[in-house]
């Protein structure tokens, strides 16, 4: 039977429900009433063959609550005259909410509006864009109505969220909601305030001009006869932030850059040269570092196709950076290592040597096996002190003894 039921009826208001109509029409005049409903009722035939059920149809559609059904007499040669329901309308928003129960859902919606029109009236066409999600935060509305006032009051406040002094706002609340507060705090600020290149959650902090955790960067002389930081002799691993980093003046000619860190710690004494572990696809901080652009900077990743892709989006940064241990040789040589990507690039990458890109299609179009992926601590380490000594001004100049 293919009849619209009381339950049809209800997911079709249910349904204007989920798209924030209703909600809006709680506010706005954005829905006119009264509203049909789409009805399929009986044909002629089902009046012959199947009346029964369609005496119990008609009287189920009938006893459904808040909504107004318009009837239609029909003249059957059978059954002789049948009033039958031709329409079915809902005629207010009340009788709409009343009818899938959200009153009260409605009401918080109102009340979220009008505390909105009082505080803050340039956050309503956010409330009329998302007025689902605006009441799932209903009950943490004032507060972020009251982060929304303290950014006015202090734009680009240079603090760290944990400076933010608002009553019942701790640095956590901020945290957990910083999607919704940076779509509010767009409305609510002057664009001369808000940094409008750094998008995204994780830019929240820089975008609306907080203090954020300083990016530190790890590296290790690679070579002892490098100059060390005062009161760091003889301690090769440093981690400093990413602005002492760039305001390094270090005589290093080759600087390797890995993604992993046994790599990092396991890698050879190198002339002239130190290893830098590397951040994935975030390279904004070590870009800082001009003095970088004058080394030979060498990038080893995993043979994978997210691995060219960070090598790419590097050269973004630093255009002469070269590859190191990414080649198709390594990759063969090492067969009995292969593992798999879990969820491969699949786009073109425009900064890659013809060679890079050659291994790079190999992986991406599944030309050895699928999702082929060779870690990059899987390699063997007398293979990388063969290649470090095909460097020029990198060699080994102490590799460890049995190799």
């Amino acid at each position: 039977m293919s009849w619209t039921t009381p339950a049809d009826l209800r997911a079709q208001v249910q349904r204007l429900w989920d798209r924030g109509e209703l909600l809006r029409a709680a506010v706005t005049d954005t829905v006119p009433w009264p509203l049909r409903l789409s009805l399929k009722p009986p044909s002629a035939a089902d009046l012959s063959d199947r009346f029964e059920a369609v005496r119990d149809w008609v009287r189920a559609i009938a006893d459904t609550p808040q909504v107004r059904i318009e009837w239609r007499e029909w003249n059957h040669r059978v059954q002789g005259v049948q009033r039958l329901p031709a329409a079915v309308w809902i005629d207010t928003l009340q009788d709409a909410l009343a009818f899938i129960g959200r009153a009260r859902q409605a009401q918080r919606f109102e009340a979220v509006w009008q505390q909105t029109t009082a505080a803050q009236p340039p956050l309503l066409a956010w409330l009329s864009r998302r007025p689902i999600q605006a009441l799932d935060l209903a009950d943490r509305w004032d507060r972020l109505l009251a982060v929304v006032a303290w950014l006015q009051a202090h734009p680009r406040p240079a603090v760290y969220l944990r400076q933010v002094d608002v009553p019942g706002v701790d640095s956590k609340f901020i945290e957990a909601h910083r999607g919704v507060l940076a779509e509010l705090l767009d409305l609510a600020l002057p664009p001369e305030v808000i940094e409008l290149d750094a998008t995204g959650v994780a830019q929240f902090t820089r975008r609306f001009g907080f203090l954020d955790k300083p990016v530190r960067i790890r590296f290790r002389l690679l070579d002892p006869s490098l100059p060390s930081l005062p009161g760091c002799a003889g301690l090769p691993d440093i981690t400093l932030d990413a602005g002492s980093f760039a305001a390094l003046t270090l005589p290093a000619r080759c600087v390797f850059i890995t993604e992993n860190e046994t790599n990092f710690l396991a890698f050879p004494p190198t002339a002239d040269a130190i290893v830098v572990f590397g951040a994935g696809y975030g390279w904004e901080p070590l870009a800082r570092a001009e003095w970088l652009q004058r080394c030979q900077l060498h990038y080893w990743g995993d043979i994978d196709t997210h691995g060219f892709a960070i090598l790419d989006r590097l050269r973004g940064y630093f255009p002469g950076v070269a590859s190191f241990l990414m080649d198709r040789a390594t990759l063969l040589a090492h067969r009995l290592h292969w593992g798999e990507e879990p969820d491969p690039a699949r786009h073109d990458l425009a900064r890659l040597t013809p060679e890079e890109a050659a291994v790079y299609d190999d992986l991406r179009f599944d030309r050895h096996q699928p999702r082929l992926r060779l870690e990059q601590e899987r390699v063997g380490f007398g293979w990388l002190c063969d290649r470090l000594a095909c460097i020029p001004s990198g060699a080994v100049v102490a590799p460890p003894s049995g190799l």
